[in-house]
């Protein structure tokens, strides 16, 4: 299996940071600070290093492309059991029949060779150094998106298990509601650059109501599949059942405006309409040609979108750059162009930070409005051959803005979040309250409802409880009236209480441990 992200010494990597303006440290309680001993008796131990980190609870995914989640292992056997065919050519996943240069997906199931050639085809196993990542992370999709659109309850189910698994709680995952009858519904109004105009249109003779009803549809047949795939709700039911999932709506960013228009605006109109659907995200390679064009007009048509839909969450790939990518003046903007024009609560890789126009200030802004960056180590070095060092991880902590370890698209990386977090914790020279936290803020910059369990700027102040439930979490007292009706309440503290439960049980475990 591919190995991307060798651990390196946090010292020979890391430049001085700028000094921090704040700090989120906080003194260990005797269960973490035996535990956190523990952990650094065993950096030099491979196994029970990644055993700690497999059982340690870590939040949720909220960087997480469904169709990109699951192993391609099981695509290739999903693609087998729906009669598809493979283009020996290109690899790529088609309907029946399979005519000349096409075979049967099935023969993988007895051809070893072929379903090697696949599983390369399909994610970076064994992708060649020298060759483009980002070009081949890319392709895998078209590949095999002949799969996946076609069963999104069955791969639902299958991510759900892992992530369950990994001793995740929560998981934000994209996909495209009812992309086809936008498509059309765009294409039928053309593009006319006024906004309310746009808006009009679409909304006339119930168009985006009828494409919101789709999406709905959409996500209860997904639903019901996935419910019925994981046997919930019977003595039979798989770990997956118990994970809270929300999904957000992703934008094919290289369309044409209008259908980029219309998609930000189905999935802003489903986010207030449905609360299984929190927020848009932008897709796609942000230095593709039409990405490149349209960047700021999308920023735009966001920020006309957010006035009209302004309970409709928005987070963004921007960032996703790196010098040779793209000219020197497409690194300038785009990071900033998302907070500040788009409004984004979140924003995913954010990787070119520093080749920003008055980055510091940037920098400062995100940390004072509490704009998370969601951070995939191993996309972002399979992408753009970024890590260590190069990776503005330290910097943005350094400046207080909050960070989310997310997999992205772990099928395709071929990995899973306790690799991002031993990643993190050995290439930066993390300890153990700096982990939990970061777990912790996968919850706290989620998109779940309800208030948090934390109080004011946690990535500022330290994660401290509210009121109603201080001196009351798990393993340090028993929640009184108060803290019970917060969590009775608030999906957000809700699940927050679930992953402060799971720390107290793990703190008891490695305490005790040699």
């Amino acid at each position: 299996m591919l190995s991307l992200l060798p651990a390196v010494p946090a010292a020979a990597q890391m430049p001085n940071p700028p000094t921090p303006e704040s700090s989120s440290a906080h003194p260990l309680g005797a269960a973490e600070a035996r535990t956190a001993a523990y952990l650094e008796s065993v950096r030099q131990d491979p196994g029970r290093l990644h055993d700690f980190f497999r059982q340690l609870p870590k939040g949720g995914d909220l960087h997480n492309h469904l169709s990109g989640a699951i192993p391609t292992e099981y695509l290739i056997t999903l693609a087998a059991e729906d009669g598809l065919c493979i283009e020996e050519k290109t690899m790529t996943a088609v309907t029946a029949p399979c005519g000349p240069g096409k075979r049967p997906a099935a023969d993988a199931r007895t051809d070893r060779a072929f379903h090697d050639a696949l599983l390369r085809a399909w994610s970076m196993e064994d992708f060649p150094s020298g060759q483009s990542g980002h070009d081949h992370f890319f392709d895998t999709f078209g590949k095999f998106g002949e799969v996946t659109w076609r069963h999104r309850g069955t791969l639902l189910a299958k991510v759900a298990d892992g992530i369950a698994a990994q001793n995740q709680f929560y998981l934000e995952t994209l996909v495209t509601p009812a992309s086809e009858e936008t498509k059309k519904a765009a294409d039928a109004v053309g593009w006319v650059d006024d906004f309310a105009a746009m808006h009009r249109s679409l909304a006339a003779d119930g168009t985006l109501d009828r494409l919101v009803a789709t999406a709905r549809k959409e996500a209860d047949d997904a639903d019901a599949e996935f419910r019925a795939t994981s046997r919930c709700g019977t003595s039979h039911a798989a770990p997956g059942c118990a994970l809270t999932v929300r999904w957000n709506s992703q934008v094919s960013r290289g369309s044409s405006p209008e259908r980029v228009f219309a998609q930000l605006e189905v999935g802003m109109r489903l986010a207030e309409r449905d609360s299984r659907f929190t927020a848009v995200n932008l897709v796609q390679p942000e230095d593709g040609k039409n990405a490149l064009r349209d960047y700021s007009l999308q920023m735009r048509m966001l920020a006309y979108l957010h006035r009209v839909y302004p309970r409709a969450h928005i987070t963004l790939h921007a960032g996703e750059l790196w010098p040779g990518l793209v000219k020197p003046e497409d690194l300038k903007f785009h990071i900033g162009e998302a907070v500040n024009v788009a409004q984004a609560e979140r924003i995913g890789h954010g990787v070119d930070l520093v080749h920003e126009d008055d980055w510091q200030r940037l920098a400062r802004t995100m940390a004072a409005r509490q704009v998370a960056v969601e951070v995939p180590f191993s996309s972002n070095a399979q992408i753009l051959g970024v890590k260590g060092a190069e990776h503005p991880f330290s910097t943005y902590r350094a400046y207080g803005v909050p960070i989310v370890l997310a997999t992205d698209d772990p099928g395709v990386s071929r990995i899973d979040i306790t690799h991002e977090y031993q990643y993190a914790a050995t290439t930066y020279g993390l300890g153990y309250g700096e982990l939990k936290d970061l777990a912790r803020a996968s919850l706290q910059y989620s998109f779940l409802p309800g208030r948090s369990l934390w109080q004011g700027n946690p990535t500022r102040n330290g994660y401290h409880p509210v009121a109603a439930c201080r001196g009351q979490l798990p393993g340090g007292g028993t929640p009184g009236p108060a803290c019970r009706h917060l969590i009775a309440s608030s999906p957000k503290a809700a699940v927050e209480w679930r992953q402060e439960t799971a720390f107290a049980s793990f703190e008891r475990h490695f305490a005790t441990r040699r």
